[in-house]
This record gives C-alpha cells, sequence and structure tokens, in this order.
C-alpha cells in the first residue's frame, strides 16, 4: 500500500537503493544517479533497511507549507481589493496593499488570488490579435519613441489635456514627460527642446502620422512637403520615422495605458 502514495521521484529513489541493496549498484553509482553524496545515500539506505519503503516518502507531505500565507491574510487582501482598488493591476494593487494597509503579499501569489476570485484576467485573455514585434535598437538614444496621450489626467479636477511621452526604444526607458494643452507643433518643440538639453541628440524619432510630423492633406504636398517640426529635426541631422499602425509603437502605447493607470490613481 505504501506504493501508492510515493511519488514518482520517490519509486525511481526507492529502485535504486533496492539495487543498491542487492549489490547490483555501488554506492558511487547510486549516488550518481540520485544527483546525492556518498554520506546521504549510505543514511537513506540505512533507513530503508530498517524502515522499509516509508522511510522514503517525505516528511513535509500532508503538511501546510511553510510559504503559505497567514490564515485570513487572502480574504483580507481580496476584500480590500474588491473595496477600494477594483481596477488596479496585480503589481499596483500589491504596491498600494503594502504602502496604505500594511500588508505584505508577492506581486505574483496576488495575481493568483486576483485570478481565482474573478478579479483579474489572464494575459491570453486580455490580449487581443496578435503582432510581430519590431525588433529594439541596440543603444540608447538610437530611437526614441514619441507620442502625445489625451486623457483626462487631473479627472475632474482640470480640463482634458495631453501627456507627451518620449520613450527609449532600446531600454523602454521614459526619458521625458511633458503635460500639454494639446498636440500642437509649438507643444513638440517645447517638449523636443527640453529633451535635447537633458539627453542630448538623438539619431531619430519614431512617431505616428499626426501632421506635427508629417504633411497629411494632398494640397499641402507643396514645396518639400515637410512640416515645419520636420524641418527642424532636419537641420538637427535627426532622422522622423513615421509607424503606419499604432502596434508598430508598441512600446510608447503600452507606456500610455500604463501612465494613464497610474498616475490618474
Amino acid at each position: 500500500m505504501t506504493l501508492h502514495f510515493m511519488s514518482d521521484k520517490e519509486l525511481s529513489r526507492l529502485e535504486i537503493l533496492r539495487d543498491l541493496g542487492s549489490g547490483r549498484l555501488t554506492t558511487s553509482a547510486a549516488a550518481d544517479l540520485l544527483g546525492l553524496e556518498r554520506r546521504q545515500v549510505q543514511r537513506q539506505a540505512k533507513a530503508y533497511k530498517d524502515q522499509g519503503a516509508t522511510a522514503l516518502i517525505s516528511k513535509k507531505r500532508g503538511r501546510p507549507s511553510n510559504r503559505q500565507a497567514p490564515s485570513g491574510l487572502k480574504e483580507q487582501a481580496l476584500e480590500l481589493i474588491r473595496a477600494k482598488y477594483t481596477d488596479f493591476g496585480p503589481t499596483l494593487a500589491a504596491e498600494k496593499l503594502r504602502e496604505v494597509h500594511g500588508i505584505t503579499v508577492s506581486r505574483e501569489t496576488l495575481r493568483l488570488w486576483m485570478l481565482d476570485a474573478g478579479l483579474w484576467a489572464d494575459r491570453v485573455k486580455r490580449r487581443g490579435r496578435v503582432y510581430q514585434p519590431r525588433y529594439r535598437r541596440e543603444c540608447v538614444g538610437e530611437l526614441v519613441q514619441v507620442d502625445g496621450s489625451e486623457h483626462w489626467w487631473f479627472e475632474d479636477r482640470g480640463p482634458q489635456c495631453t501627456l507627451l511621452v518620449f520613450i527609449d526604444d532600446a531600454t523602454s526607458r521614459l526619458m521625458h514627460l511633458q503635460f500639454v494643452q494639446s498636440e500642437s507643433t509649438f507643444a513638440y518643440f517645447n517638449a523636443t527642446q527640453r529633451y535635447l538639453e537633458q539627453h542630448g541628440k538623438p539619431v531619430a524619432f519614431y512617431t505616428d502620422k499626426h501632421a506635427v510630423f508629417r504633411v497629411n492633406k494632398p494640397s499641402g504636398l507643396h514645396g518639400d512637403g515637410m512640416t515645419q517640426f520636420g524641418r527642424a529635426l532636419k537641420a538637427l541631422s535627426i532622422e522622423i520615422i513615421c509607424a503606419n499602425s499604432s502596434q508598430a509603437k508598441g512600446r510608447v502605447e503600452r507606456a500610455n495605458k500604463t501612465l494613464q493607470d497610474r498616475l490618474v490613481k
């Protein structure tokens, strides 16, 4: 009956110790097979000889894990999330539980609790169509993704405005953030000047097809066909690359969603 309660690993160990006891294996060979020291093998062989197969069954089986959360902690954490943080993800919720309520739970543990309670959706369920990722540039400053995120950043305490986001393509590091009234040429000139003063000149900016960056009207395709912002970047020898879709500038788009979620909260 003991064999029915043994794991595959324990059954394998049993076979090796049987072969060792019958002389079909040496202690050194058994140690190599078990991945143990000779002294450990000798100790287990003696226990098996004295107590039989039961000596090989883990003494921790049936006992609660030492890493198990204290009783009631899970219910307390989930109750707080339902009451105060229903739209928070596991990472931010874990931070708030620790900082505000003194409850320390790892992000992964909280994620599993929230999944089980229906308070969080698995990434596979949350994501839509999967796009082929564009490979990152190798060096910091080689390519900087730029985008404007219009949002109710101050909720009802102020008007809707735009956050200009500059993010490094190689590292996903937020390089510059600036609140402006709207995505205008003047706003981008001002934000770019601040970026250059702080970080220096990048090789290229990666943007969408906003009118600040590209002439989109056929009637406007005269002269050099460039916008004021485009001509300024050309004078600085900074290339401007316009993405064909929002998915192509996924790093800055994901940063926008994270900022909308975290900054407001």
